[in-house]
């Protein structure tokens, strides 16, 4: 076997072994060519056909060198979930070679060659690509809106074949700081910084990492005229914000082979005045959150090994006894973990055809893992509990599939319902999944509304029939290769970023035709995003820096119009966090849109790393664990009210439900001292303790009149002040305007 992919996998920010690099040569740089060879080949030549535009030929033979076989981010990203791409990749033997600067205006054409033990030889088959050099094009970009484009500074990358990306300049000026760009977790304002928007699934660590599920080409530029921008494009985008030059902001956009209009490869979109007045007029083309039920406001809970009906009621029924309100149940291990569709242990006929089962269709065994689903849910109703089930946008095709699974996958073939990609003789095959979870697996085209609606009317049962209230739409990230191909035409360098958007919309389609709310719960999405239920931040060990950088990414979420967003509270991965840290963050969720606690799958070895109260009393030994823990949601439970209109008036207004105190207080630089403040509505100021060991707090508080919701003590504003902050209490200040009507959500403890 001798294998050379020129785009690779896809991975976004490493190159595999076998691919070209860049995918996209540029005129100037050097290009890497890479192959994997099975053991028994030896001795790895490139053929190499180099035609100038003068018509002369060169041909040249190029030897690899071996190289450490590396895929997917195997090292790089830890071989999040062992991947099993990586774990086969260990294998083969991998070879490469550093090629001379490309020339402009020139063709390559390479294949190559490996000798066999036996004196035989394989090969590949001819690829090619053309040297992209950059040029002035004005006319590439269309401006809407006032034009703010430095003049002669917009350029087209160009291969001689068609445009590869668009490139220009907007001004900087030196008071003005740059935020948004959807979800980002290591600033609120990137100014000085280079970042890109792409959906990319980054296990833990967003923050260190710059990396995203949930990216938007769109922007607020904040403190001098007051302005914004979008990009209008669901293609990769880069940003120098002033990093190169700091009175310039750069951006560069991958384009379509194709111009828009005439000579137009990309449209830039402005919007002029507050940070709210920029929002509201990009949520205008974007779209805006759709209002979702009171009951999202209150506690969900979750573990990812309550996975049986009587351990989930075991929890609920602990929450019930400890006098510990919740709202919410998110139920991940349900399913067979192969259909998505059946309970664990259900027994039923499979239907060879691929078409939906009712719920008349199933056998729940009392032995099994769920013997009665239905009544769990009527039960967890009864108590005023919502049920949300944990889903995945793949087919599992490892280990083989057989029974549901089996004539599922058979059926989205036969039926054109998935994502293809191209084969190595240049036809299209089914797209098989690239990324960490469930490796080779099929993707169905949820962008596609038959697409979509035949994979969703399996689950219908599941919310007519059964009573689900929404669907936790996990790992939307799975589309990698910008040489995909959707059911409507467009390439994976398009439709890979509007996945996610589609995926949630699917979901939340499906229950609002069945009557319901379209509550979805989803981490990865892009511009679009908003109008699709709830999101979390995604996976992040129990530490304070990820606590830091799950808040950066909420208020910079919500800037950019997602408005019901949580997290996972204190982490969810490795081991449990310590008390402090896990009231801490629990004190800061209080006063988020989604609160909710979750914890990974650890094999059911003990002791316990469920993130529940008890859990985490039992194994710090702080008996202050749950009685804090209470407290703070029963403050949650009377805040639901105030949460659910003020939602109604983010939706009308455009002002973010969690905002950043810029919204409210342009002009005032002092606010950007203190980036983990921000407003909850119009009337909650919020000050979170996010460092270890404190028993008091610096708080800002910006310009008018406020009072503390703890004490009822008056500030004037445009000062610091610190307050005690006990592992209770969060620090909130209430407008002096509105201390009448909120003073009894507060009720001050002993």
């Amino acid at each position: 076997m001798i294998r050379h992919k020129p785009f690779g996998s896809g991975h976004p920010y490493v190159a595999d072994t076998d691919q070209r690099s860049p995918s996209h040569p540029v005129a100037g740089e050097p290009v890497i060519l890479g192959v994997r060879t099975s053991p028994e080949l030896t001795d790895v030549i490139c053929e190499l056909e180099v035609t100038r535009r003068s018509g002369a030929v060169t041909q040249l033979t190029e030897t690899l060198q071996r190289v450490p076989a590396a895929s997917r981010g195997q090292v790089i990203d830890g071989g999040h979930l062992a991947s099993a791409q990586a774990k086969l990749a260990r294998s083969a033997s991998g070879w490469q070679v550093t090629l001379a600067p490309a020339e402009p205006q020139t063709t390559y054409k390479y294949r190559f060659t490996a000798q066999t033990r036996n004196g035989g030889t394989e090969k590949t088959r001819w690829f090619n690509y053309s040297a992209a050099t950059w040029a002035p094009a004005s006319q590439a970009l269309k401006i809407i809106g006032p034009d703010r484009v430095i003049a002669d500074s917009v350029e087209v990358l160009h291969d001689g074949v068609r445009p590869l990306r668009v490139r220009f300049a907007l001004p900087l000026a030196l008071n003005e700081r740059v935020t948004g760009f959807g979800e980002r977790f290591d600033a609120l304002d990137h100014r000085g910084t280079k970042l890109d928007a792409v959906v990319f699934e980054q296990y833990k660590s967003q923050g260190a990492n710059r990396k995203t599920y949930l990216p938007m080409p769109f922007a607020h530029v904040v403190g001098g005229d007051g302005w914004g921008f979008h990009v209008e494009t669901s293609r990769r985008t880069w940003y120098d914000i002033g990093a190169s030059d700091e009175h310039r902001l750069v951006i560069e956009a991958e384009v379509g082979p194709e111009p828009l209009n005439g000579d137009t490869l990309l449209n830039l979109r402005f919007f002029e005045g507050t940070p709210t007045t920029v929002l509201k007029s990009f949520l205008s083309v974007a779209g805006s959150a759709k209002e979702l039920p009171a009951w999202v406001f209150k506690l969900w809970a979750s573990g990812n090994e309550w996975n049986t009906q009587s351990e989930v009621m075991r929890q609920m029924d602990l929450h019930r006894e400890t006098g510990i309100p919740v709202g919410s149940v998110v139920i991940e291990a349900w399913s067979d973990e192969s259909t998505f569709t059946a309970f664990r242990d259900a027994e039923y006929e499979p239907n060879r055809d691929g078409s939906p089962h009712r719920l008349g269709d199933f056998t729940f065994p009392d032995h099994g893992a769920w013997p009665d689903p239905k009544a769990m849910v009527d039960s967890l109703h009864s108590r005023d509990i919502r049920v949300v089930l944990w889903q995945i946008p793949l087919i599992k095709m490892r280990p083989h599939p057989h029974g549901q699974a089996r004539f599922d996958a058979e059926a989205a073939v036969r039926e054109g319902r998935l994502i293809r990609e191209e084969a190595p003789d240049g036809s299209l095959r089914p797209y098989r999944n690239r990324g960490w979870w469930f490796p080779l697996s099929l993707m169905p085209d949820l962008t596609d509304p038959e697409a979509a609606r035949w994979w969703t009317e399996k689950r219908r049962y599941l919310v007519e029939e059964i009573g689900i209230d929404g669907f936790k739409t996990d790992g939307g990230e799975h589309a990698w290769g910008e040489e995909l191909q959707y059911l409507n035409g467009m390439r994976g360098d398009e439709g890979n970023n509007l996945f996610p958007v589609a995926y949630a919309k699917a979901y939340g389609d499906l229950l609002e035709s069945a009557g319901k709310a379209p509550v979805t719960f989803s981490r990865a999405g892009f511009t679009g995003s908003q109008a699709h239920g709830a999101f979390w931040a995604g996976d992040e060990n129990s530490t304070w820096d990820a606590f830091r950088w799950s808040l950066f990414a909420g208020l910079s979420a919500s800037a950019s119009g997602v408005l019901y967003w949580g997290w996972d509270f204190a982490g969810f991965s490795g081991d449990v966090p310590t008390s402090e840290l896990y009231l801490r963050s629990a004190a800061a969720a209080v006063f988020v849109p989604i609160m909710q606690y979750h914890s990974e799958f650890n094999h059911h070895r003990k002791p316990s790393r469920d993130r529940t109260p008890w859990n985490i009393q039992d194994r710090t030994g702080d008996e202050t664990v749950i009685p804090v823990f209470r407290e703070l949601v029963e403050l949650r439970e009377r805040l639901v009210p105030y949460l659910a209109e003020q939602a109604r008036r983010a939706i009308d207004t455009g002002a973010p439900l969690m905002r950043p105190l810029y919204f409210d207080h342009i002009e005032d630089q002092e606010v950007w001292k203190h980036p983990l403040q921000w407003m909850l509505g119009e009337d909650l100021l919020v000050s979170p303790v996010v460092d270890e060991g404190v028993r008091s707090w610096t708080a800002y508080l910006p310009g008018g009149n406020w009072v503390d919701a703890w004490t009822g003590e008056i500030y004037a504003g445009q000062r610091t002040v610190e307050v005690p902050a006990p592992l209770n209490r969060v620090p909130v200040f209430v407008r002096a305007e509105a201390w009448d009507e909120m003073k009894d959500i507060f009720t001050p403890t002993a």
